[in-house]
């Protein structure tokens, strides 16, 4: 299809969903960013309410530990909310869990922005806990939303959104924490309460934007709502192919048992795609890019670069440019081909990085070259590992499966989220500049696992993948023990909520 044909189909309900559900990953990014420029500063209020409520300075240790939690709580909040993906996703809908997921947002916000005021570095942590909470449910919920009601032919650049959106909020939590402009001493718990802004937004527009017309007719079998639906985000009255397309669906998914958690992992049709999305996950996770955006200033510092906060913003700017790259990408080379050379330009800049620090103390212009590294570490990682594991996982399964295991795809990167934040800056006082070589070696082997393991899904309808891990078991095998179903192929004709008909010419 041509640009112009997809622009076609791009209807005002449909940018205005898509708008509004990827609020919540712009308040993703915002809170991942938020916690690096004012580090200082917080803790030296740490500092402040302890001498308030002990009259002595605050041990070193305790400060470091007190810190080490404020960043990585925010993970576990995650962790576990994400678990909890499908459960709320099928119990709610997704447009409702989006619109009460927020109370998370607002309650987070708030205990973060009264901290200061109420002189309690507890009601910090607890907000940071509670708006990991919303992230985490924010980042099942948004992609698959997204994936729902995108057209085939737009699946890829719209799912591509919501990595943009992420990254367009940790830059705009770096810009606004300049010690400028909110990152000083007195203004930073407003830096940290304005979450609440994209939150009430959200909450206002989410009532003009339809449910996901396959989870109401699928999942809650109310067609008249889904027509409706159908029609809101195509802008065609006659849905009847689309209505039919899932009807088959349908029939299909009341052939089969209910697909639990566990399920997921014993039967060979889903261990399969279940496996390489957890990978998808860790790749995108164990990168080490988390590790530059939370610790990217002090990192800068240790590189000998002048005004390190500056540089930071910086790779926020390159994040985002090459996010928006990766949309027009995305459609024409290939998730498989884009997350390849993601993975393989990060090891290598990661290599880069590794002998620039090395060589730093006699080779002062070797910060230039670290900056550098660490600049085409975040453009490579928004050209494949940013974006596209999080709506590869909503393309490798059907909408039976689906939030089960959008749900351990994404308790599996808050997992990996967490370990990172909480363990980066005690591996790299042990390994000094060497730490990136481990970034490396797990770059390369993520590299190499895709190769072998991951299919590619461009063009294809979500039924249409799913055959494919039905009928090619024995090819893709990945020969981990476990017997696999080996039955000849299985031809079935797509049942996917395809808008725009064949999609072969993209």
């Amino acid at each position: 299809l041509t640009g112009k044909l997809k622009l076609k189909f791009m209807t005002g309900t449909l940018a205005l969903s898509v708008f509004t559900a990827v609020l919540g990953s712009l308040e993703f990014g915002y809170n991942i960013g938020v916690i690096n420029a004012p580090q200082k500063i917080i803790e030296e209020d740490y500092n402040a309410t302890w001498i308030h409520r002990y009259g002595e300075p605050i041990p070193t240790g305790t400060l470091t530990s007190l810190w080490s939690l404020s960043v990585a709580i925010f993970s576990i909040g995650g962790m576990f909310s994400s678990f909890c993906v499908g459960f709320v996703s099928e119990w709610l809908g997704r447009r409702k869990a989006m619109l009460i997921n927020n109370l998370f947002a607002f309650i987070g916000g708030s205990l973060m922005g009264l901290s200061k005021l109420c002189r309690s570095f507890e009601m910090m942590i607890m907000g940071r806990f509670i708006i990991g909470a919303f992230c985490g449910l924010s980042s099942g919920l948004t992609p698959m939303y997204v994936g729902e009601i995108a057209p085939t032919s737009l699946r890829g650049a719209l799912g591509t959104l919501h990595q943009l959106a992420i990254v367009t909020g940790i830059l705009l939590a770096q810009i606004l924490g300049l010690e400028s402009l909110l990152g000083g001493a007195d203004l930073w718990p407003v830096l940290l309460g304005l979450t609440v802004v994209p939150t009430v937004l959200q909450m206002s527009l989410l009532p003009f934007c339809p449910e996901s017309p396959r989870f109401l007719y699928i999942v809650r079998c109310q067609e008249h709502h889904a027509k409706s639906g159908l029609r809101r985000l195509t802008g065609r009255h006659e849905v009847g192919d689309m209505l039919a397309e899932m009807k088959e669906e349908k029939r299909r998914m009341d052939m089969e048992r209910k697909v639990s958690i566990p399920e997921l992992f014993r039967s060979p049709s889903y261990r399969q795609p279940m496996i390489i999305a957890i990978m998808l996950q860790l790749s995108q996770q164990l990168s080490g890019v988390n590790a530059i955006f939370y610790y990217s200033t002090s990192i800068f510092i240790k590189a000998g670069v002048q005004s390190p906060v500056y540089a930071t913003i910086g790779a926020g700017v390159v994040n985002c440019a090459f996010t928006v790259v990766s949309l027009f990408l995305i459609e024409r080379m290939g998730r498989r081909t884009l997350h390849m050379l993601g993975l393989g330009g990060m090891c290598i800049c990661a290599i880069v990085m590794t002998i620039a620090l090395a060589l730093l103390e006699n080779v002062p212009w070797m910060s230039y070259i670290c900056m550098l590294a660490i600049f085409g570490f975040v453009a490579f990682f928004e050209v494949g590992p940013g974006p596209i594991p999080w709506f590869f996982v909503a393309e490798l399964f059907s909408q039976g499966p689906r939030p089960a295991a959008m749900a351990v795809a994404g308790c599996s990167n808050w997992t990996a989220n967490f370990i990172i934040g909480m363990g980066f800056q005690y591996v790299a006082n042990a390994a000094g500049p060497y730490v990136f070589l481990i970034f490396a070696a797990l770059l390369l082997f993520f590299l190499i696992f895709t190769f072998f393991h991951v299919p590619e899904t461009r063009g294809k309808t979500f039924d249409q993948i799913a055959s494919n891990f039905h009928s090619s078991n024995r090819r893709i095998s990945l020969d981990i023990g476990l017997d696999m179903d080996t039955d000849g192929e299985i031809e079935k004709d797509s049942t996917e909520l395809d808008y725009l008909g064949d999609t072969s010419h993209n």
